[in-house]
């Protein structure tokens, strides 16, 4: 571990200390013109009670970029080139639909397009063209359910910290020091992000940030595996805490036959916030979960694949129990 810390050039190990730094003064300076942002104006859906300016997301992506610039010039390559300008095109797109509103066909046709170009740059996935049309998807639902989890204060900023740290760690313990720095410069970005989005919020990342980072949460969890840098359960369960709650609320919905792109107050966090718990102490419960989740993935790199079955069938069991706890909490106390 020593041999592979004193080989990266000290640019590259200062990349993720410049990813923080310019989303901390990205957002500074877009809080002293906060009025010419767009507004989050809450209505019946809202967790919240006063106009908030959202795109703070436009930050963690000036960020990370730049601290990918400097992890490129380092080590001498560019093949996460594709992989930012694709999050880039995206987040571009999203602004667009955080200032004016865009149709939903457009957004998701935009989001499954940007999926299937990077899926085609891989190539060799198990399944061929099956295959190849799950890994399409599965970026597209964790593009979108990254967007739908955003809905509470510190949320999704920790969820970016915590899934692209574990990420991170991963990487170095697989002996990718290129790999592990460029998911630490999503990680600290996103910190300082928190910094003016923990409760209370006084920026919201706003879709120009949630889309792109879980496109991006998707994009590094399918190349780590198809670099063999981990196992295919990793970044699933690093994630697990967004896609179990975004999976099963919207599941259900989907059932009632309601319309699940349409905003709502049933996820588990909108639920724990309404019975009293409040975004502080909700945002503290998720990072709770979000390292317990993080640590079991982490657990699992060398293990094979029984021990993984187990773990993942242990983790249903958890998330089970926990929903079902909320679920009844809900049914006694919820609004």
């Amino acid at each position: 571990m020593t041999t592979l810390v004193t080989n990266i050039p000290l640019v590259a190990q200062l990349a993720p200390l410049v990813a923080g730094l310019v989303s901390v003064l990205v957002i500074a300076a877009m809080l002293r013109f906060r009025h010419a942002l767009p507004m989050d104006e809450p209505n019946h859906r809202s967790l919240h009670a006063t106009p908030i300016p959202r795109s703070g997301g436009l930050a963690v992506m000036a960020g990370l970029s730049l601290g990918w610039c400097g992890v490129w010039l380092s080590f001498g390559g560019s093949s996460g080139v594709p992989v930012l300008v694709l999050a880039l095109a995206l987040s571009a797109f999203s602004l667009i639909d955080d200032v004016r509103g865009l149709p939903v066909v457009w957004r998701f046709g935009t989001q499954i397009l940007v999926a299937a170009l990077l899926v085609s740059r891989l190539g060799g996935l198990p399944g061929g063209a099956l295959g190849a049309v799950l890994a399409v998807l599965a970026i597209t639902w964790m593009t979108n359910l990254y967007n739908f989890m955003d809905g509470s204060n510190g949320l999704a900023g920790g969820m970016t910290l915590f899934g692209f740290g574990f990420y991170a760690l991963a990487a170095v313990h697989s002996g990718s020091p290129a790999f592990a720095l460029a998911a630490a410069c999503i990680a600290a970005a996103a910190a300082g992000f928190l910094v003016f989005n923990f409760d209370p919020a006084r920026i919201f990342m706003g879709d120009a940030g949630s889309i792109p980072l879980g496109f991006l949460a998707a994009a590094l969890g399918l190349l780590g595996w198809h670099q063999g840098l981990w196992p295919a359960i990793f970044p699933v369960l690093v994630f697990s805490p967004f896609i179990v709650d975004a999976s099963v609320t919207l599941g259900r919905r989907g059932l009632r036959g309601e319309k699940v792109w349409h905003a709502h107050r049933e996820h588990y966090y909108q639920r724990l916030i309404r019975m009293g718990l409040g975004h502080k102490r909700t945002a503290l419960l998720e990072y709770a979960l979000m390292l317990l989740a993080g640590l079991a993935g982490l657990a699992l790199l060398d293990a094979d694949v029984p021990l993984q079955a187990m773990v993942a069938v242990a983790a249903v069991m958890v998330y089970a129990v926990l929903m079902a706890l909320v679920d009844k909490a809900w049914a006694t106390k919820g609004q």
